[in-house]
């Protein structure tokens, strides 16, 4: 099964026969890109081989180029909420590993994900990602699923979580149903490495099963889940290899199921108290934002996520080039949001508030963004397909994303930040090109400032 979906044989075959591309090959493959039907697994092998600065700026414009003809000015914000860190994994790269034995574990109960959830609407989010280490008898199924209902039920002046993406280990078919019932948004899983023997070398415990792993999306599939989000960790294993094995997977996905990954994230590995990897394949910044721009022209209607892993500099060029998500104010440590604590599963390079991450997005013209309307309104899976690859989703998300910025600007927005806010979003606004729909957008914002709150197309 796993040749099926990924042949590591035939990507290094690729990468070895687009190893020294000429100008015309590449030239070719980014105006192909600008149809905005995506590109092969060998198509991007050229692109993944490129070393001429003149022929990466022109990648990274025609990237900027594809993702404005899609996602456009939108930047989707976003915060994980980590809920236990019990893990009987014994993973490499992860502060939560078991062996770190001075870790002193911890699971929220019901009361302080209220706690955590209130915190995390008063910071002006409206859609979280709960993340759970793996461990069958501290989180098993049945505690995920009360989790994501007690987030669902908190409510403050300053709204609710709208949607629950979710992040828990690979699972089965049965598990996955209770996740559809509990009516989650995303289900996140990462791949880690495709690189099989780096996988398995790097893995111990439960997680180290590669079949097991790779093969979740399959189960997801067979339970009714249809928005599911694909990503690797970065510096694990040669990024070439992992970036055509994720174009790869994606493929594949969209072949068997008609349903391409909705996410791709792209986490690098970072350092944390018990976690100093001396990593063979690190990677550059200079590579990274290469990988983001080929992601994006190669599967051009996914949305691709970035974390606070990332520096606030990294994160604005990546912006600007493919990414249309991202975490912001984000704790990764168990019941952190309004607390300190030293026992995050890694130390994040972003490290601004939500405010401050907003503020800038829009000193840079960007639309910030809460929106949750597709999932509520089952815009999901193939539906949704149907609108992001012909690169009509932004009919929907534009207007969308303007409500839910405003409902942030009067709600949190401090004086500077709410004048630019209220200027990008007159900005936006003239740029829907339904007259129906711009001024059905201009009466739900009059009554956004008289104060009703969630309202979507």
């Amino acid at each position: 099964m796993v040749e099926n979906i990924i042949n590591g044989r035939n990507i290094i075959k690729i990468l070895e026969e687009t190893g020294s591309p000429s100008k015309e090959a590449v030239r070719d493959i980014l105006s192909k890109a600008k149809l905005k039907a995506g590109l092969t697994p060998e198509e991007a092998g050229i692109l993944v081989n490129l070393s001429e600065p003149e022929l990466i700026r022109e990648l990274l414009d025609t990237a900027g180029w594809v993702k404005n003809q899609i996602y456009g000015e939108r930047l989707v914000f976003f915060a994980p909420l980590y809920v236990s860190d019990f893990c009987i994994n014994d993973c490499d790269y992860c502060n939560f590993h078991s062996r770190n034995m001075a870790f002193k574990r911890k699971r929220l109960n019901l009361a302080e994900v209220e706690e955590q959830t209130k915190v995390l609407i008063n910071m002006g989010h409206k859609r979280v990602l709960v993340e759970f280490g793996e461990d069958p008898l501290n989180n098993n199924i049945d505690y995920v699923t009360k989790v994501i209902d007690k987030i669902y039920s908190v409510k403050t002046d300053k709204g609710s979580i709208r949607r629950i993406n979710v992040n828990i280990a690979a699972t089965t078919v049965e598990n996955y149903r209770k996740l559809k019932k509990a009516k989650i948004g995303t289900y996140q899983l990462f791949q880690e490495t495709y690189h099989r023997n780096t996988y398995e070398k790097i893995h111990h415990g439960p997680k180290a099963d590669y079949l097991r792993q790779i093969s979740a999306y399959e189960r997801a599939f067979e339970a009714g889940l249809d928005d599911l989000g694909l990503g690797v960790l970065f510096g694990l294993y040669d990024w070439r290899f992992e970036t055509l094995a994720l174009i790869t997977h994606a493929w594949y996905l969209d072949k068997k199921y008609k349903i391409g990954p909705h996410t791709i994230s792209v986490p690098r590995v970072r350092e944390a108290a018990t976690v100093n990897l001396k990593l063979p394949h690190k990677i550059s910044d200079e590579d990274f934002l290469k990988l983001i721009a080929i992601l994006r022209l190669a599967v051009p209607y996914t949305g691709m996520i970035i974390s606070t892993r990332e520096s606030p500099e990294i994160r604005s060029q990546a912006f600007k080039i493919g990414i249309s998500q991202a975490s912001a104010g984000s704790c990764t440590a168990v019941g952190g949001y309004g607390k300190k604590t030293d026992q995050s599963q890694f130390k994040v390079q972003d490290e601004r508030c939500l405010e401050e991450v907003i503020s800038d997005a829009v000193k840079n013209e960007f639309l910030p963004s809460f929106c949750t309307a597709c999932y509520r309104l089952g815009r999901t899976g193939e539906e949704f397909m149907g609108f992001s690859k012909p690169g009509e989703i932004h009919n929907f998300c534009r207007p969308n994303g303007i409500l839910t910025f405003a409902e942030y600007l009067e709600d949190f927005a401090k004086n500077e930040t709410y004048e630019k806010g209220q200027e990008i979003i007159q900005a936006y606004l003239d740029k829907i090109e339904d007259k129906s729909l711009r001024q059905k957008t201009r009466l739900s914002l009059e009554e956004i400032k008289q104060g009703k709150r969630d309202l979507y197309f």
